[in-house]
């Protein structure tokens, strides 16, 4: 399972956790805008941006779990077992297979709007990459500065919800996440006050009381509400060092540790990385569940004129600074 969010200084941050029990040998990967994109359906789409995130490349074709575009526009897809519904290809709709979803909005849109637009009369199909690479079952969080969205292909069609919370987890559906929001109402960051009765003395025994009743289970409901308060309450400085950091403490309220949710044969779902991006800047920084060192890609760096995908390692190894 998954969460991601979205934080705001002087720039614009997104990214997530992507949480599993093994990998599939994902890369820091740069697709740059003459990349020969062959989409499936849509002969005539028209790719101009390029594109950096966290992919395992198949056939030489990026399949993005998360990325942001050069114009500041991200995305992030994360699991929705027994609730995504892709559907054959259809008449009178622009058919976009599900593996292509990120590639095909992020190298066309330069913004949430554009997207929003290209959106309209959209039908995620369900064909499949290759025979060992199905379609995923999964919903997406689009969002640039101005705002973000959640987009959900189910049985009543494809669904786009306003994001003003700024974070999407996986099971159940965005509108009944909402809707189990309505129990955390109370919650604050400051101490409570005594409304049990008031003939009744009740005292703070400790700090933090205001959030009393904040969820800390690895269940997708309880990650969406942890993260959606403390993406809400997060303060930093408003540099990039003070913004990422703070962002990673956001994903971190949220993480998952090897050993505490066991999948069935002896395999258990833990945080394998933590992403975070400055859109604006187009650098996408990573950590591991192995390494906590924050590392960067800075995708400016690189020729983004070019035709062939420019591809890092994600680094696994910790490394311990030792003071003395």
């Amino acid at each position: 399972m998954c969460t991601a969010a979205t934080y705001m200084t002087k720039d614009f941050y997104m990214g997530r956790n992507l949480d599993y029990e093994f990998s599939y040998g994902e890369e820091i990967t740069i697709t740059p805008r003459n990349f020969p994109y062959i989409f499936l359906h849509d002969e005539d789409a028209a790719p101009q941006y390029a594109i950096i995130g966290m992919a395992h490349v198949a056939e030489g074709y990026p399949l993005y779990y998360d990325a942001v575009n050069e114009k500041g526009l991200g995305m992030a897809g994360l699991n929705f077992v027994g609730n995504a519904v892709y559907n054959p290809p259809q008449e009178g709709k622009k058919n976009v297979a599900q593996y292509e979803f990120i590639t095909w909005t992020l190298s066309q849109c330069a913004c949430l709007d554009e997207a929003l637009e290209l959106l309209k009369n959209v039908s995620i199909t369900d064909d499949a990459f290759s025979d060992s690479l199905p379609a995923a079952e999964l919903h997406w969080l689009i969002a640039d500065e101005s705002g973000a969205v959640t987009v959900e292909s189910t049985a009543g069609g494809l669904k786009i919800y306003e994001n003003n919370v700024g974070v999407l987890s996986n099971n159940p559906p965005f509108d009944v996440q909402m809707l189990l929001m309505n129990n955390y109402m109370s919650l604050s960051p400051g101490q409570p006050e005594n409304r049990f009765s008031g003939e009744v003395e009740l005292k703070h025994y400790s700090r933090g009381m205001g959030s009393v009743g904040l969820p800390g289970d690895l269940s997708s409901p309880s990650r969406f509400a942890k993260a959606a308060f403390t993406r809400y309450y997060s303060k930093s400085g408003s540099d990039e060092l003070s913004s990422v950091s703070q962002f990673f403490h956001i994903l971190a309220s949220v993480e998952q540790q090897r050993g505490c949710c066991d999948v069935g044969d002896e395999n258990y779902e833990y945080t394998i990385y933590y992403s975070c991006w400055n859109a604006r800047r187009g650098i996408y920084y990573y950590k591991t569940y192995d390494r906590h060192r924050i590392t960067a890609v800075d995708m400016h760096r690189e020729d983004l004129s070019g035709s062939e995908l420019i591809t890092y390692p994600m680094l696994q190894e910790e490394e311990i600074y030792v003071q003395n």
